[in-house]
């Protein structure tokens, strides 16, 4: 096998060059194993989860959590007699169970907020749950600034579901100012709630309305992120996740028997069926399919390598403490990815300006050679020509004095009328 040798600087102080050798094995040495490690390791710790769900009272979100995980989280609502006092501020509930499947444990933790939307001024709903997601980024930063951190916590919110009531119009301002507030803290997954009281056209025209409010107000809403290893298959898969935001859900925890024998989640209606799991019914597959089953991971990775570095720069900034730029830099992900895109689409500019220019050069050179071949051909036809019409008179000159020196001919004679006695 053959080695390769790569210089490659690095800083440390003072500049070096280190000789890093990379070398192709000849057997099987074992470090390939290392994911299966971690797989194990993963499943015997156990994983952990925070969602925070926030709209307006009568969406359905108790429901459709227990639809999403299929398990009975919140307990069934009691009637509850009314009251003249009533909650002046949103409330912050937080329910936390342990859940397991096929070995592997979860311990999820889903955030309500009564309360949010339901008042006559709901200016400043969105305050109590921003201090809170702020809350808790401070507990888990305080976590890390202690001596011993073997025992960390990670309560900060991964994923904020956000229900949009169905009026098929457009973002009432409430839910407008909500994610404007918060989408710098928390990973934004908007769904159109009890999405069945909408046909088909409204649903679409709807999410079209909300995409374009979100894209005015510049509003950023959770995006799967894409890796240069991942396959066409994944690729696709995460394309079409994407395009069913915001999603259209509809929640039940209630089977029913449809034709065919099958029992199927769903609402039922004097017309028929509405089954959750079925995707031409509704998007709650896609939705669970993102925030479950593929995409769990990337949610818990971008709230800890994005939002909370983001979050504690400016919280230490705050406070005075600054870091020295000699020592380490600290890098935002999506600023470096950012900053890496321009450098490349600036080479690929500088790069297609010199193609441009030498094409426009071997252009102009060839353009050139032409005009001088062309004028060398203009002033040898017109050397030609004049040599032809000088020869030409020569020949005419010739010709008459040859006449005007000679005895007439017979047949010149009789043209002129003259005639010779034999």
């Amino acid at each position: 096998m053959t080695d390769q040798q790569e210089q490659q600087p690095q800083t440390n102080g003072t500049s070096q060059t280190i000789n890093v050798v990379r070398k192709k094995l000849q057997g099987y040495v074992g470090f390939a194993n290392l994911p299966n490690q971690v797989h194990r390791k993963s499943v015997k710790k156990g994983f952990q989860f925070t969602a925070m769900v926030v709209g307006e009272s009568g969406l359905g979100k108790s429901t459709l959590v227990n639809t999403l995980f299929n398990t009975g989280l919140y307990p069934p609502k009691e009637n509850v007699e009314l009251s003249h006092e009533s909650p002046q501020t949103v409330e912050i509930k937080s329910i936390t169970s342990d859940i397991e499947e096929n070995g592997v444990k979860l311990r999820l933790t889903v955030v309500d907020t009564p309360g949010f939307g339901d008042f006559v001024n709901n200016e400043e709903s969105w305050k109590p749950i921003l201090d809170n997601i702020e809350s808790r980024y401070d507990t888990y930063l305080e976590q890390e600034n202690r001596v011993n951190r073997r025992r960390t916590v990670d309560n900060r919110i991964h994923a904020c579901i956000y229900f949009i009531t169905p009026t098929g119009h457009a973002l009432k301002p409430l839910d407008i100012e909500f994610m404007r507030r918060l989408h710098t803290r928390v990973n934004l997954i908007p769904v159109i709630a009890k999405a069945d009281t909408l046909t088909e056209e409204e649903v679409l025209a709807f999410k079209q309305r909300i995409l374009a409010d979100i894209s005015y107000h510049k509003i950023q809403i959770y995006q799967a992120p894409v890796y240069e290893y991942d396959d066409q298959e994944t690729i696709d898969e995460n394309r079409e996740i994407m395009s069913k935001i915001p999603f259209a859900v509809v929640g039940s925890d209630k089977e029913f028997d449809v034709d065919g024998g099958r029992r199927v989640r769903g609402r039922k209606y004097p017309w028929g069926v509405i089954e959750v799991d079925n995707e031409e019914h509704c998007d709650f597959v896609k939705l669970r399919q993102m925030l479950i089953r593929t995409h769990m991971e990337e949610l818990k990775e971008y709230t800890n390598d994005v939002l909370y570095e983001n979050y504690r720069t400016e919280k230490l900034s705050a406070m005075g403490i600054q870091q020295d730029p000699s020592v380490f830099k600290e890098v935002n992900p999506v600023q470096k990815m950012e900053e890496e895109r321009l450098a490349h689409e600036q080479k690929l500019a500088k790069m297609e300006a010199e193609m441009r220019a030498v094409f426009q050069a071997k252009v102009q050179e060839k353009e050139t050679k032409l005009k001088q071949s062309e004028e060398e051909l203009y002033a040898r036809h017109k050397e030609m020509k004049e040599a032809l019409e000088k020869q030409r008179a020569d020949l005419e000159d010739k010709r008459r004095r040859l006449e005007s020196g000679r005895p007439m001919t017979p047949e010149k004679a009789k043209k002129k009328g003259f005639s010779f006695n034999k």
